[in-house]
């Protein structure tokens, strides 16, 4: 899950991004509106973590923005701003959350989950490819009725991989999507990865459940 966190507040922005990126997501920061707006309308984000009061552009009007070129992406309105009007000026701008500052960091994560269970709440929350199975509500995956034991950023890549079960998944792909602008990470982190999965998930004698296309990416051998 890719995040993008809009708040000018640099020390807050970054202990909200370090918490997230602890709980597994990856997580881009952008400290005015019109940076957060592009950022929004440029890159497939699952969530987005927005302040009113920002430079150069206010967080209703971005989240109004948004809404207007059908970029529907749930937004978390986090603001210092506490009266009625103000939170019904920013959910009627099309925020589906509002948490005001200050905030506890369980309280900001039971809110991200809730928002992110709604965007699948007219499918199931299992992911299913073959016998591999993903909880995306308590995240939890069983292959069978093993289950398999992952680390934030394993699950993260193995969730993506699920959720294109059809497709080829570039390694490109990975990195956009697991993380963020920033990544420095060596050239073959990302195979590292994978083969940790493999190490988890597959059995013994058995072709691997995430196969290699050579030169390409990744593909679940059950698609």
């Amino acid at each position: 899950m890719r995040v993008l966190v809009v708040e000018d507040e640099r020390r807050l922005a970054n202990i909200v991004k370090r918490g997230l990126v602890e709980e597994g997501y990856a997580v881009d920061n952008a400290f005015d509106g019109e940076e957060g707006a592009f950022m929004a309308e440029t890159t497939a984000f699952d969530l987005i973590i927005l302040d009113i009061m920002l430079p150069k552009k206010d967080g209703v009007m971005v989240c109004q923005e948004l809404r207007e070129k059908k970029i529907n992406v749930p937004i978390l309105i986090l603001t210092a701003r506490d009266s009625i009007e103000d939170r019904v000026k920013g959910l009627d701008a099309g925020a589906d959350d509002y948490l005001v500052k200050p905030f506890a960091f369980r309280e900001l994560m039971a809110r991200i989950r809730a928002l992110l269970r709604r965007e699948v709440s007219s499918k199931s929350a299992d992911l299913e490819v073959g016998d591999l199975i993903m909880n995306t509500v308590n995240r939890e995956v069983k292959k069978g009725d093993k289950p398999i034991e992952l680390t934030a950023k394993e699950y993260a890549i193995l969730e993506y991989l699920m959720r294109h079960p059809t497709m080829l998944v570039t390694r490109a792909m990975i990195e956009e999507n697991i993380w963020n602008y920033e990544f420095e990470g060596s050239s073959n982190i990302i195979e590292v990865f994978v083969g940790r999965l493999r190490n988890k998930i597959d059995k013994e004698g058995e072709n691997s459940f995430i196969q290699t296309v050579r030169g390409a990416g990744y593909r679940l051998k059950s698609a």
